[in-house]
């Protein structure tokens, strides 16, 4: 029984007569063969220009863009900006030397480049060199552009610091945060949003955690007030099994359930209901005789000894608490 095959050329299946047969017929055997010439004539066209400027020592803009492997614009570039030496023979021709296209290349030997690395624009330059122009030179200055970097995602860099999706690449370029693409996603320099939002916070060094019904009981506050003042106040936060995780050092820091449980402060319903006031009564005299007063959360502590004293002052001049 004879075999079928598919052609090596059109693709179409065909039954063969001897096992080295490729081709359905002898039109697509001359097709093919004439295919395989050209390739060939393609390749050495391609390499003829490059094999003949290897035994010229002048070459003309085009022949130096081809050894150089970049376009004919760019050797004007280099030429007009003085990197390059060039010699015109007339308002038509001009040559370089191959001799000085490797003492260019020479005198600006390889540097390490880090991922997406983008150069100060020159005005950029001329302002930093402005600013440093006072400042004696350092050791880690010369060495600043070869530090390695640790790249987040976008994902990570909105969990930690709080931060808009709208927000994130825009302000990064603005402020030239180096920024890595891999897969199609974004990923920002750590250190470069560190110094940005002027924020650190370390995930992964808070063992303190609580849920968002913990953090409601405990604070006195509720959800919206949670979400609130972990965006506004960058409290780290974590996901794990549909729950939300607050950190409870940072959440301490801005509620202060120390304050509330000491005795020396009043909050302003606890001071207007003992006073028989309004709340807005005892904000003006706390402003009016500059009584010292704590922020915690959105409530104002204030002093217990300070506001009685302003109150027994009232009372004995007026005969009932009263504003002036």
């Amino acid at each position: 029984m004879r075999k079928t095959r598919k052609c090596a050329f059109c693709g179409k299946e065909f039954t063969c007569n001897s096992g080295s047969q490729r081709y359905c017929s002898e039109q697509c055997a001359e097709a093919a063969k004439a295919q395989r010439k050209k390739k060939q004539q393609d390749f050495l066209k391609a390499v003829q220009p490059v094999i003949d400027i290897a035994s010229q020592e002048y070459l003309t803009f085009s022949k130096a863009a081809i050894l150089m492997g970049c376009s004919r614009q760019y050797v004007y570039k280099l030429v007009n900006e003085g990197k390059l030496p060039a010699s015109r023979i007339s308002s038509r021709m001009a040559f370089v030397r191959k001799a000085d296209i490797e003492m260019m290349l020479a005198g600006n030997p390889y540097h390490r480049v880090l991922p997406t690395y983008k150069p100060m624009t020159s005005s950029s330059l001329s302002l930093k060199k402005r600013r440093d122009s006072s400042k004696p030179a350092r050791k880690e200055d010369s060495i600043q552009c070869i530090e390695p970097l640790e790249y987040i995602s976008g994902d990570d860099v909105m969990a930690i610091y709080k931060v808009k999706r709208s927000w994130l690449y825009t302000s990064a370029k603005n402020n030239q945060v180096p920024i890595c693409k891999i897969a199609g996603k974004n990923y920002y320099s750590r250190k470069h949003m560190d110094a940005l939002l002027g924020i650190s916070a370390e995930i992964e060094a808070l063992t303190e955690w609580l849920t968002t019904d913990e953090a409601e009981s405990l604070y006195s506050t509720t959800k919206e007030s949670l979400r609130t003042q972990a965006y506004r106040r960058h409290i780290p936060t974590k996901r794990e099994y549909g729950k939300t995780y607050y950190s409870k050092k940072h959440l301490d820091d801005i509620f202060r359930p120390d304050l509330k449980a000491s005795n020396a402060y009043y909050t302003t319903t606890e001071a207007a209901d003992k006073y028989g006031m309004t709340k807005s009564n005892i904000c003006v005299i706390v402003k009016t005789n500059n009584l010292t007063k704590v922020k915690v959360g959105v409530q104002n502590l204030i002093v217990k000894e300070e506001l009685d004293r302003i109150m027994a002052s009232r009372l004995a001049q007026f005969g009932v608490y009263r504003l002036q």
